[in-house]
């Protein structure tokens, strides 16, 4: 039970959430125009969505693949956005695959109602990025974000590529990235090894999805959920299957560091776009599982609910957020089209079951320190697909689940029909200057996360430097705070990586959570060991915090890593910090040193230093508190 919160809070919080309701309706039924209608079997969603058919010739669909490919393959903070689809059929021949690499921004997804609906003979790729040289040194994929690949088969035909590049379809990606609803025929492998070194790669996420042979090469981590594999070669430092059939065991950890839960033990599979037998647009909702593993599709339909796209309003930047909170209030769900959208005032999803789908990487970007969007705490609620990014003026949060925890006024209804995240991602700073308090803030119960990236740029165009005492413009103009804060109880999070805040990455105050795969770097640019540095004098914050009031919680499979570039004399004085009692379980966690600063224990006080006298060599505990 928490602390009787005070009646003055409770009157301000409520204030507070009716204020935003009110600003919501006031655009709402009587005082705006009514959405114009959808066309079910030709739907508008913009110049940057491209839908093939099995009727298009196959040297045009290569065409514009391979000039879409071009276009974004060096684009890591550009501004455009892409979405390509394929009605149902088959694309591509032994004799002439359909062969094509995937750039930034960039979703590629099948439009059938089962992933076997769409086949593709050939393959959909994610090479290495060569940074030096002329583009022959230096190749890694350790900043290939933000794409993603589902619904759909491949029959992997490397026919006409070089020796090495036939040996597996390469899907060679970092944060930000999830195949999801792809059935595999072949070998796929999580690094690009056909190039030169040193191919570093750093996490993903695979979920529903049916795959071969799997080499995970370099992936320093990764994320498997509800999935079936065949083989499953090697690990670096943080590897979790979680309700996968033919996952490893996790037996001999650390050595190799896999951490295996059997059966996932509450999931939601991300809404989908697909065409019906008459031609239809629908959106289908998967429903919510419990103590499960393996696809969803495997006997059938995906278990859930078909949403018509003309309950949908259909966005494109340049809306106004007046007109698509009045199209919420009439109780349309949301499309957002491929594009980035300028969002100076509250987005407020207030009705239940309500759905909020991004399509290509739909980014919103907060302007004049708006919040740009907030959920209500009702049941059923689903946003998946975007990216929310902080604007130059400070933003007190960028997505608020739950207007606040004094607010709680459907945990029950929710418990079996949670608000669900799916590939929701956020930025402070890259693309341009960011400034935020917290990036995401959960204030409702029974909220579930399936799979984010929450990031404070280490890197960009804003014009800043990065090396040893050249950041100090970055650390006092690219700020963020918090990266995660969890006010909510009975919160799960399935694929939480977040990164580079300056106070607390992630700080979890509600009872009950449970997280499966964390992910961490530390900030790379404190100048001085007083930036970095709590006001008792502990030094540096922990890159994961569970309050010291919370009881219940358990972490399965974390990893926090430091590489304070900026001043390598900074130190962290723990890369965990808990409360110390059995209620309140961390298993298989690690710290890494990447180069540079250190932290001297892996939680509370437990275990060795990640310093520079190990680079690259992980210090692993296998369960705190220790049985």
């Amino acid at each position: 039970m928490h602390a009787p919160v005070p009646r003055t809070r409770r009157l301000a919080a409520a204030v507070t959430g009716a204020a935003l309701i009110a600003g919501a309706l006031m655009a709402s039924p009587a005082a705006a125009v009514a959405p114009a209608a959808v066309d079910p079997i030709h739907p508008d969603f913009g110049p940057n969505v491209t839908i093939f058919s099995p009727d298009t010739p196959l040297a045009d669909i290569q065409s514009s693949l391979d000039a879409l490919a071009d276009q974004q393959r060096d684009a890591e903070m550009g501004t455009t956005r892409h979405a390509v689809y394929f009605l149902p059929g088959d694309y591509g021949t032994d004799e002439a695959p359909l062969q094509f690499e995937v750039g930034y921004y960039t979703e590629v997804a099948g439009l059938g109602a089962d992933p076997g609906d769409v086949n593709v003979n050939g393959a959909i790729e994610v090479y290495n990025r060569c940074l030096a040289d002329g583009g022959t040194s230096n190749c890694l994929a350790l900043v290939n974000f933000w794409r993603t690949i589902s619904n759909l088969s491949i029959d992997v035909n490397k026919a006409g590529q070089d020796g090495c590049r036939q040996t597996a379809n390469f899907w060679a990606v970092s944060q930000a990235v999830s195949m999801r609803r792809v059935d595999v025929t072949g070998n796929v492998s999580l690094m690009d090894y056909c190039t030169a070194g040193p191919q570093y790669a750093s996490g993903g996420y695979i979920g529903d999805t049916r795959l071969q042979t799997v080499t995970n090469g370099s992936q320093q981590q990764w994320l498997t959920r509800n999935s079936e594999v065949t083989n499953w070669s090697n690990a670096v430092w943080n590897q979790v299957f979680s309700g996968v059939v033919g996952a490893p065991g996790d037996a001999a950890f650390p050595d190799p560091p896999y951490t295996t839960i059997d059966k996932t033990p509450i999931s939601r599979e991300k809404p989908y776009l697909y065409v019906d037998d008459q031609g239809r647009y629908n959106v289908r909702v998967p429903g919510v599982q419990r103590e499960s593993s393996g696809i969803s599709w495997g006997a059938g339909e995906t278990a859930g609910r078909s949403i018509p796209i003309k309950d949908f309003y259909i966005a494109k930047p340049g809306d106004s957020v007046t007109k698509i909170n009045a199209a919420l209030a009439l109780g349309k769900n949301l499309i957002f089209t491929p594009g980035v959208y300028d969002i100076p005032s509250t987005m407020l999803v207030w009705r239940p079951n309500t759905v909020v789908l991004g399509l290509g990487h739909a980014t919103l970007t907060a302007k004049k320190g708006a919040t740009p969007l907030a959920i209500a705490d009702v049941p059923g609620i689903v946003v998946a697909g975007i990216t929310i990014d902080a604007g130059e003026k400070l933003s007190p949060v960028l997505l608020k689940v739950g207007l606040s925890k004094t607010l709680n006024l459907s945990s029950k209804l929710s418990k079996n029909n949670p608000i669900t995240l799916n590939d929701v991602y956020f930025r402070v700073g890259g693309p341009h200057i960011g400034k935020a308090t917290t990036a995401l803030e959960i204030n409702a119960d029974n909220v579930l996360i399936d799979h984010t990236w929450v990031w404070r740029g280490d890197h960009g165009v804003e014009g800043f430097t990065n090396g040893v005492n050249g950041d100090t413009d970055r650390w006092n103009t690219n700020t963020g705070k918090n990266g995660v804060i969890v006010n909510g109880d009975n919160v799960t999070a399935t694929g939480l990586f977040v990164e580079h805040f300056q106070r607390y990455n992630t700080l979890w105050k509600g009872e009950n959570g449970r997280v499966i795969l964390y992910q961490n770097e530390l900030p790379y640019d404190p100048p001085l060991q007083a930036d970095w540095t709590q006001p008792d004098g502990t030094l540096g914050y922990p890159g994961y915090v569970v309050d010291k009031k919370v009881k219940t919680h358990r972490l399965d499979g974390g990893g926090v890593y430091v590489f304070n570039q900026n001043n390598p004399s900074i130190t962290t004085t723990d890369g965990f910090e808990v409360p110390q009692r059995p209620g309140v379980q961390l298993h298989h966690i690690m710290t890494v040193n990447l180069s540079a600063g250190t932290i001297e224990h892996v939680v509370n006080g437990v275990g060795d230093a990640a310093d520079t006298t190990r680079v690259g060599a992980p210090v692993y505990i296998t369960d705190y508190p220790t049985p």
